[in-house]
């Protein structure tokens, strides 16, 4: 019985060690997690069937991380694209991730990187708002609130917020 109880016991505690452990490293991913600011998306005609989510990633991390994906369920399907200068003609282009460096930004903007949302399962109208989840290679997911615009923000200098 007493070899019972120390078994248990080493058990419950190398159990105990393990969480506190897996814990400790899922607050860091956590508190180092790339933050989305001014997260909107240009309002489109009823009939459109794509849209663009555009915003400014920070990464307050120690370390770098990729986001590897979106998913929203405004739409069918969420990609990250680039546009690709080749000669004189500019294309959008899918990209598979796209690297945030530790303590660096790095901008989705019209004509830039951004998110494209594909089959819109409503339309895009001024003043509404909805989720958009970003995944990330080390940090995971991270849920962000689209604005609808009718137009740009005006930008924020947030660079220099920060100094």
């Amino acid at each position: 019985m007493l070899l019972r109880l120390v078994t248990a016991f080493t058990l419950a505690a190398t159990a105990l060690t393990a969480s506190a452990d897996d814990h400790s490293h899922a607050h860091h991913t956590m508190t180092g997690a790339p933050v989305a600011e001014q997260v909107w998306s240009r309002a489109m005609p009823p009939t459109a069937p794509t849209g663009a989510v555009y915003f400014t990633l920070s990464n307050p991390g120690d370390a770098p991380d990729r986001l590897i994906g979106v998913k929203t369920a405004r739409a069918e399907r969420a990609e990250l694209h680039a546009h690709v200068h080749e000669g004189d003609v500019m294309r959008m282009e899918r990209i598979d991730s796209i690297e945030v460096p530790a303590g660096g930004e790095v901008s989705f903007q019209p004509g830039g990187n951004h998110v494209m949302l594909f089959k819109l399962s409503k339309p895009l109208v001024a003043g509404e708002h909805f989720p958009l989840t970003l995944i990330f290679e080390h940090a995971g997911e991270v849920s962000v609130d689209v604005a609808i615009e009718d137009q740009a923000p005006a930008p924020t200098d947030s660079a220099h917020q920060h100094h």
